[in-house]
C-alpha cells in the first residue's frame, strides 16, 4: 500500500517509521529540506521536499497511486488543504491532524463530514484521554488498548514485598491461571534492559513489567504488584494547556474533583468560564509552598500539563515530594520520555505518541490491526489478524518455531479471550496480540503473511 505522510516532525517521522517497518510504500513530504534529508537517511522511505498542500508537490509524490494520505504537520490549515486536495486527486482515505476545535466540531461548516475528510485526530484530546486512563490506577505507568479495548497492555513497577516478587512465570501461571485469570507477562524491564520472559524467568522487586489482560480484570492486577486499592476522587492539574483543559472536562464528566493552576491570569478566566465544576487558581505550579497550601498532598493525582517540558518535570517532582499519590508529566520532546522514570515521576504522557497511536489504531489495513508505541522500552506490541493460508494458521503453537525474542500474549476468538498454550492452534479470523523485540518482528510478520 502506498501511503503519503505530510510533515516530518515527530508525529510524521514516527508514523513513517512504523509504516515502513510494516513494508508499506511510504512517501514523506516535508517543506524543510534538512528535516526531509534527516528522515531519508534514517528511514527506508522516499522523501519529497515541498509544501504538502500544493498540488504540484502532491503530483511529484505520485499522489494518484496512493491509497492513503496522513497530513500531520503542526499547521491545521496545511493538513486540511492537503487532505482536500488528495481526496479530489483520487486518494481513498485521508487523515488530518487538527488542534483547532472549530475544525472538528460536528455542527461546524468545516467539520470532517462537511469537508469529506475520513479522520481528524486531535493530539491534545487523545493525550487527555490517555492521561485519564493512567490516572484511574495508581500502579499503571502505561496503558494501550487492543481488540477494540477488550484487552489492554499495562506497564507497572513491582514493589518490594509484592506477591509476584521473587517468583517465576511458571509459578505464577500455576497459581493464578486455575482461578480464571488471563494475565500474560509480555516483557520485563530490569536496569534499562528489556527481556521477553520465559517460563523460568523470575520477576523481582523493582522490575517494570508489561502485562496483557482483559479490561474486565485490570482492577485485580495492582495488588499482585504490591499496590493498594485506588479510588480517583481529586486531581490537581498544573497548566491550562489544551491538554489540561480537555483532561479537566473528562474529570468533570466523571465526577472527579479538579483544581487547575495557571500563571496566565487571562487564561485562568477562560478556564473558569469553560469549566464550571473545577477550581481554577492563578498560581505558579513550581511554587512548593503554594502546592502544599492548596493540598497537593491529599490529591489522588497530579498532572503537570504546561507547554514547557522542563516546567512539567520540575512541578511533577515537587508534587511527588509533597505527597501526591500519582504524578504524571506531559512531555513533548521524545528524547525526554526516558528521563521521566529516572527522575522519579510515575509516568509520562505525550500528545505526539497519543496522536501516532490514535492514527495507527484507525488506519490499519490487512493483517496488522494495532501497534502500540511505548516509551522507554525496546519491545513492541502488535495485534495481527490470522489470515487463511498464513504459515501460522492451523499449526500448534509449539510447532510454529516462534522467535525466542517474541511471545504470543493473547488470542481473541469471537467472544473468547484465550491464554495461549503450546497445544493451541490459531484459526483464520483470530486476533493475536504479540509482544516482540525489534529484531524478531520480521520473522513474526513472515509467520502471519
Amino acid at each position: 500500500m502506498r501511503v503519503l505522510v505530510v510533515g516530518a516532525g515527530e508525529v510524521g517521522f514516527h508514523l513513517a517509521q512504523r509504516l515502513s517497518e510494516e513494508h508499506q510504500d511510504v512517501v514523506l513530504i516535508e517543506s524543510d529540506p534538512d528535516q526531509a534529508e534527516h528522515a531519508a537517511q534514517l528511514l527506508d522511505i522516499q522523501t519529497v521536499v515541498g509544501n504538502g498542500a500544493a498540488l504540484s508537490v502532491l503530483e511529484r509524490a505520485n499522489v494518484k497511486k496512493a491509497s492513503m494520505l496522513l497530513a500531520v504537520t503542526s499547521r491545521d490549515e496545511v493538513n486540511l488543504i492537503a487532505c482536500l486536495a488528495a481526496k479530489r486527486m483520487g486518494v481513498e482515505y485521508t487523515v488530518a491532524r487538527i488542534s483547532n476545535p472549530d475544525y472538528y466540531q460536528t455542527d461546524s461548516v468545516l467539520s470532517r463530514e462537511q469537508m469529506g475528510i475520513d479522520l481528524m485526530v486531535n493530539p491534545e484530546r487523545e493525550c487527555a484521554r490517555d492521561t485519564f486512563q493512567l490516572l484511574q490506577n495508581a500502579a499503571f505507568t502505561e496503558v494501550s488498548d487492543f481488540a477494540g479495548g477488550r484487552v489492554q497492555l499495562i506497564g507497572l513497577t513491582v514493589r518490594e514485598g509484592a506477591p509476584v516478587a521473587g517468583r517465576t512465570i511458571r509459578e505464577l501461571r500455576a497459581t493464578f491461571s486455575p482461578g480464571g485469570y488471563h494475565y500474560v507477562t509480555a516483557a520485563i524491564v530490569r536496569d534499562g534492559e528489556t527481556v521477553i520472559p520465559k517460563a523460568d524467568s523470575t520477576i523481582e522487586a523493582g522490575d517494570k513489567i508489561y502485562l496483557l489482560a482483559p479490561h474486565t480484570e485490570l482492577e485485580d492486577v495492582p495488588p499482585l504488584a504490591g499496590y493498594d486499592k485506588f479510588d480517583l476522587k481529586r486531581v490537581m492539574i498544573a497548566g491550562g494547556s489544551p491538554e489540561g483543559q480537555y483532561l479537566a472536562e473528562i474529570l468533570e464528566q466523571n465526577g472527579v474533583q479538579c483544581t487547575i493552576l495557571d500563571r496566565d491570569k487571562r487564561r485562568c478566566v477562560e478556564l473558569a468560564e469553560a469549566l464550571p465544576r473545577s477550581l481554577v487558581l492563578h498560581a505558579d505550579a513550581t511554587d512548593l509552598e503554594l502546592l502544599e497550601m492548596e493540598g497537593v498532598s491529599g490529591s489522588d493525582g497530579f498532572v503537570a500539563a504546561t507547554g514547557n517540558d522542563e516546567t512539567n518535570l520540575l512541578s511533577s517532582l515537587l508534587a511527588k515530594e509533597a505527597g501526591a499519590r500519582k504524578v504524571l508529566a506531559l512531555v513533548h520532546k521524545f528524547e525526554y520520555l526516558k528521563l521521566v522514570p529516572a527522575v522519579g515521576v510515575d509516568a509520562s504522557i505525550s500528545p505526539r505518541i497519543s496522536a501516532v497511536n490514535a492514527i495507527l489504531r484507525r488506519v490499519r489495513r490487512g493483517r496488522v490491526m494495532t501497534v502500540a508505541s511505548l516509551s522507554g522500552i525496546e519491545a513492541e506490541a502488535i495485534e495481527f489478524e490470522v489470515q487463511r493460508g498464513s504459515r501460522i494458521a492451523g499449526t500448534a503453537l509449539r510447532e510454529v518455531g516462534f522467535p525466542k525474542q517474541g511471545v504470543i500474549g493473547t488470542i481473541i476468538r469471537g467472544d473468547d479471550i484465550i491464554l495461549p498454550r503450546g497445544e493451541d492452534v490459531l484459526l483464520p479470523g483470530d486476533d493475536v496480540i504479540v509482544f516482540a523485540m525489534p529484531d524478531a518482528i520480521p520473522q513474526i510478520e513472515a509467520l502471519f503473511a
